[in-house]
């Protein structure tokens, strides 16, 4: 019981915490920039095209998410995470080496073990299998 509760902690703090980090992006909720604001960010760092890039990103993120905190198709939850994660490594935190004060990808790599993890371990009793 407490590993399932433990289990149910991580996914909704981690997935809605995430799904509200995509709605900064396709919202502009939460201080964010919203579609445009995100795509002009994308197009500046030679992501091109930005918006379309902003909408596939926000969208992986807001349903990933969603699907982790839910406990339902972990494995695609967790990829949903990961995939943006890595490209967030690629194109912007990597050249910076690791550490999150000097905008390493620290994050991004904890966000990406916790996606792997609760994907290898599952959801737990508290989710909709």
């Amino acid at each position: 019981m407490n590993m399932d509760l433990g289990l149910l902690i991580i996914r909704l703090v981690v997935g809605l915490l995430f799904a509200g980090h995509a709605a900064q992006k396709l919202f502009g909720w939460f201080g964010g920039y919203g579609i445009k604001g995100t795509g002009g960010w994308l197009d500046s760092i030679g992501v091109k095209p930005g918006v379309p890039m902003a909408v596939m990103v926000g969208l992986f993120e807001l349903v990933g998410g969603l699907l982790l905190a839910l406990g339902l198709w972990f494995p695609v939850a967790a990829a949903l995470i990961i995939i943006p994660m890595i490209g967030a490594i690629v194109t912007v935190h990597g050249k910076n080496g690791l550490w999150v004060t000097q905008n390493g990808f620290e994050y991004n790599l904890i966000l990406i073990a916790i996606a792997l993890g609760l994907a290898l371990i599952g959801p737990g009793e508290y989710a909709i299998h």
